[in-house]
């Protein structure tokens, strides 16, 4: 019996590792921030049939949110703004803390009729979080710029960032 004495090295990364972490990511994105534009749309707009304003506002005004109009608005422009990111890959950290900070409220609001209810929510901060860490990958329009921030202090700075946003909009709503 013989034991390999030779001394570790780092893993290589090959191409094909590289790019199939790249459309992960993408498909990622794509998904979840897609999500939250379509449901941001229905807010807001009343597009893919969706409740519209008038109606998101009188919701909003049903579950506490009082005054409706402002916290109805601010959920709608922050899943069509925070989703529309997401999918472009643009200001990464910042969307995230974003779909987190919004989608703790979610969570508020759906956690009292148990956590399948709350699961999609649940769903949408992990993949912030992942996101906000990994960063957005090579097929995003933070790729290469100066401004493209990634790891897992952006990460974990999104997380705070929308864990105070929504421990605010808990305590005025």
């Amino acid at each position: 019996m013989t034991t390999d004495t030779t001394a570790p090295h780092a893993p290589r990364t090959s191409a094909a590792d590289t790019v199939g972490t790249d459309i992960g990511l993408l498909v990622l994105r794509v998904g979840c921030g897609g999500l939250l534009f379509v449901t941001g749309s229905e807010k807001l707009f009343g597009w893919f049939h969706g409740a519209g304003w008038q109606r998101t506002t009188e919701s909003f005004d049903r579950m506490g949110y009082q005054p409706g109009r402002v916290f109805g608005t601010l959920a709608g422009l922050c899943e069509f703004t925070g989703g529309a990111l997401l999918v472009l890959g643009l200001l990464t950290p910042l969307a995230a803390a974003v779909v987190i900070g919004t989608m703790i409220n979610a969570v508020h609001v759906t956690w009292p009729h148990g956590l399948v209810a709350a699961s999609s929510a649940v769903l949408l901060i992990v993949a912030a979080v992942a996101l906000g860490c990994a960063g957005p990958g090579r097929i995003s329009l933070d790729h290469d710029r100066p401004w493209q921030r990634r790891g897992p202090v952006w990460g974990l700075g999104a997380v705070a960032l929308g864990v105070v946003a929504a421990a605010i909009t808990l305590a005025v709503k």
